[in-house]
């Protein structure tokens, strides 16, 4: 199934509920080339702790999940500079 694109966010797959506006807002950033949600995945049992987390830095810039009740949905984000991605994820939802 081809993507669509709208802006700097590619989408092939649905997105969770609450993720829209972090990604809205993640688009905005100079440092950000693309943004790519992927695959939503259940879980048997809740996490806990609902929100978007950066999770590792991969060679294109950084893997982050997002997660909702029992939903993960993993988001993978191509920056031009990881460090400063990093400082504006922090400030921003740290």
């Amino acid at each position: 199934m081809p993507g669509r694109r709208v802006g700097k966010l590619k989408v092939q797959h649905r997105i969770l509920e609450g993720l829209e506006d972090y990604l809205k807002e993640m688009s905005g950033w100079e440092v950000v080339k693309t943004i790519i949600p992927g695959r939503i995945v259940r879980q048997n049992r809740g996490s806990g702790v609902n929100g978007l987390f950066l999770k590792y830095p991969t060679l294109t810039g950084y893997k982050l999940l997002y997660k909702k009740g029992t939903s993960v949905q993993e988001v993978f984000v191509v920056c031009s500079d990881k460090e400063a991605f990093r400082r504006l994820f922090e400030e921003r939802f740290g």
